[in-house]
């Protein structure tokens, strides 16, 4: 059957790889999963009784396109208590989940062809949103040298070698490297885009999990930049698929006129739930100190096994980690380990396709003894 040159696209592969190991499970084997980026914590108990009054109640429908404004009021107070910035409710966006955040952003800021400069390695999602929307993914290589981070002068580099750069993306927390930018750094490349016309976007959905460095918004240090964040990563949320963005204000109208048509509201269910979550932080917290728990565990256990930390692992719940010691086909060492010891997790070449081959993404999102069993059985398997 005919399908669109859109649709062409490389396929997620941390999906498919948590796919393979749902079935596996269903199958009856012992699988631990550390391929997604999902929490194995439960949305907070003030989150799952606002839902739950919200159901008793019975009446769930269509909100405004831009999202109930109580959890728009909700936001802006979080920027308020959280980092000192002051953010206007009428410039908040509710979105269903970060991901039509993007979708949003690159087709309202965006023309086809325009080129938009993201890290290698990268979350994938970024690079195949923008093929099937017709944009250029310019992957610029990030390593030790540039603190795994964009710099001003890879972007110029970039722009003099295949032209203009129209947008900037850029994780802090990243994926799946963990990299916090620092303060400077990040001021230093929205600078850079002020200067030479370039819309700079933030992504900042990994903010409340950083264990070293400064977790800094970019409303903090510029009133141009377009942040997009969500209730997934830190307030354990994921399935209820409810984010936002904060724009400029002369981009709220545009962005409201693509999201009426492509998906009406996001559902009123999870912005109810999600008015509650800003209150749970101190049980947040808790889940994030399991977190810490689990990457000192990795850091220690992954390179006694053989594996080399590839990354910092500063923020977000990532260990990426070099497996050339094994093996240069990171595709077929992911399918043997689920299949051989029951261990999920992503290769790199979801999030690098040119030096993937030799890289591993753990998630380390999940339990301690998760964590210790998993770890027992890659050292019994690779000894």
């Amino acid at each position: 059957m005919h399908t669109s040159k859109r649709s062409v696209v490389q396929p997620f592969h941390a999906m498919d790889v948590l796919a393979l190991a749902n079935k596996r499970r269903e199958q009856g084997h012992a699988v631990i999963s550390l391929a997604v980026g999902q929490p194995a914590h439960p949305a907070a108990q003030a989150v799952r009784e606002a839902a739950r009054a919200a159901l008793d109640h019975g009446r769930i429908g269509y909100t405004d396109t831009l999202g109930m404004r109580t959890l728009r009021q909700a936001i802006a107070k979080h920027y308020e208590d959280r980092y000192g910035v002051s953010i206007d409710t009428e410039r908040i966006v509710v979105t269903t989940g970060s991901s039509a955040a993007f979708n949003l952003a690159f087709l309202t800021l965006f023309d086809v062809g325009d080129r938009i400069a993201i890290t290698r390695p990268g979350y994938p999602a970024y690079r195949n949103i923008m093929a099937m929307l017709g944009l250029e993914a310019v992957e610029i290589a990030v390593g030790a040298n540039s603190g795994f981070t964009l710099t001003a002068g890879a972007l110029e580099a970039a722009a003099e070698e295949g032209g203009p750069i129209a947008g900037v993306l850029l994780a802090s927390p990243a994926n799946p490297t963990g990299t916090v930018t620092s303060r400077q750094s990040l001021k230093s490349l929205i600078d850079y885009c002020d200067s030479n016309d370039i819309r700079f976007l933030s992504d900042e959905i990994y903010h409340g999990l950083t264990f070293s460095g400064e977790e800094t918004t970019a409303l903090s240090l510029s009133e141009t930049a377009l942040v997009i964040n969500s209730f997934s990563k830190y307030y354990c949320m994921t399935g209820w698929r409810v984010g936002w963005m904060v724009l400029p204000e002369a981009l709220v109208r545009p962005i409201e006129r693509v999201a009426q048509s492509l998906y009406i509201s996001p559902p009123e269910l999870s912005q109810i739930a999600a008015c509650a979550a800003f209150s749970a932080t101190e049980e947040m917290e808790r889940v994030k100190d399991t977190y810490r728990r689990n990457a000192h565990l990795l850091s220690e256990r992954l390179p006694q096994i053989g594996f080399d930390i590839a990354s910092p692992m500063d923020g977000a719940f990532y260990a990426y980690v070099d497996v050339s010691r094994f093996t240069n086909d990171s595709m077929q060492f992911c399918r043997n380990m689920l299949n051989d010891i029951n261990v999920a997790a992503t290769p790199g070449h979801d999030f690098d396709p040119i030096d993937g081959h030799h890289t591993v993404r753990f998630s380390y999102a999940g339990s301690t003894s998760d964590m210790e069993e998993a770890l027992d059985r890659l050292a019994n398997w690779l000894s």
